[in-house]
């Protein structure tokens, strides 16, 4: 039975493939439910902006990160596409309080829609609350926010889960492969603790690994914020506190924390062939394919951010010109990619 150990605390690619035709959206009706009256960006319908210029503003967390950068290239890609749209784009960091000043900001210079990847969704109330005060619909992007009631504001992004899922069942597989026990073999699952996709993305991986693998060594849970760096310097304790560990398994919330702990790992002086990374997003995994490095990262969960990205700005555009209310749910599809076949499924390594 697998056994967690939590370090510290317990506990989001890249290429232009086709952006509308790898996402599928979840209208009210599929979902069993009907869209909120009182949710953001729900309201637009009955006030069809025809095909005037409009003004989307993009809120987007860690907007340094390749998945985000993509993900902001695909809004101004479909926002072109649609023709008089202005997609202004603003890196919120980790600030919460730059999320809502920002916000503020938006909403006081009247952009006709709003798109948030917030740094906390514990300010999803206060964000939904002045976004339908002000009339401006809503859309998160990439993490769930919702309002006091509970009640989720319409989202373009991945199911958490199915991505975990998808992880650790390649994690067991290549365990299986290799021939290692639970006995000399640690997984590091590694991710922002509080980040509900995280969560999800973890505790998916978890199951399925521990279906995929006849005995399912101990998760040694690392929370960092899901940077690189946070990554790699926070997995050398961990590391250096379990020295009779002979072989690595890593998967992480993106692919920013998996590669960090992979490297960190080698960094130790633990040979790649004893790692077993699989990445989520492909984007820095492929670094070591690309460049034709001996690496711990085996595998990796492709996602596209510009396919977020242009969806997102897709269904805005369609809620305030052509009165369609946004989806309660628009999911992108996912498929795992690895050192042989990464090129042929279009990922670029930047």
């Amino acid at each position: 039975m697998t056994t967690r150990t939590w370090s510290r605390t317990r506990s989001t690619a890249v290429a232009v493939v086709g952006a509308t035709a790898l996402l599928v959206s979840l209208t009210a009706c599929d979902s069993g439910q009907e869209a909120p009256a009182d949710a953001a960006g729900t309201s637009a319908a009955g006030d069809a902006g025809g095909s005037g210029p409009l003004e989307i503003v993009y809120l987007q967390k860690q907007g340094d990160q390749q998945y985000f950068v993509d993900e902001a290239d695909g809004a101004k890609a479909a926002a072109e596409a649609a023709g008089d749209v202005t997609v202004t784009v603003v890196n919120l960091g980790t600030d919460s309080n730059k999320a809502i000043s920002e916000l503020d900001a938006a909403i006081a210079r009247g952009v006709d829609g709003i798109i948030m990847v917030a740094p906390d969704q514990a300010i999803g109330p206060q964000v939904i609350e002045k976004a339908n005060a002000a009339g401006i619909p809503l859309l998160a992007s990439d993490d769930i926010l919702t309002d006091a009631d509970g009640n989720e504001a319409p989202f373009v992004g991945f199911d958490g889960t199915s991505m975990g899922n998808e992880v650790g069942t390649k994690a067991a597989e290549l365990y299986q492969a290799a021939g290692w026990t639970a006995a000399d073999t640690a997984i590091i699952a590694v991710g922002k603790p509080d980040l509900s996709v995280c969560v999800q993305r973890l505790e998916g991986a978890a199951d399925t690994f521990g279906q995929g693998a006849s005995d399912a060594p101990e998760i040694l849970d690392l929370g960092t914020d899901n940077s690189v760096t946070d990554a790699l310097n926070k997995a050398g304790g961990l590391i250096t506190a379990h020295q009779d560990v002979q072989h690595w398994v890593v998967w992480g919330c993106n692919d920013e924390s998996e590669t960090g702990v992979v490297t960190a790992l080698q960094n130790a002086g633990v040979s790649p062939d004893s790692i077993i990374g699989v990445g989520l997003g492909a984007y820095l995994t492929c670094k070591d394919w690309k460049a034709g490095q001996d690496t711990g990262n085996k595998a990796a969960l492709y996602i596209s951010g510009y396919d977020v990205g242009s969806a997102a700005l897709d269904a805005m555009v369609a809620d305030l010109r052509d009165g369609t209310p946004l989806p309660p749910k628009t999911i992108a599809a996912t498929h795992m990619v690895d050192a042989s076949n990464w090129e042929a499924e279009g990922v670029t390594c930047t």
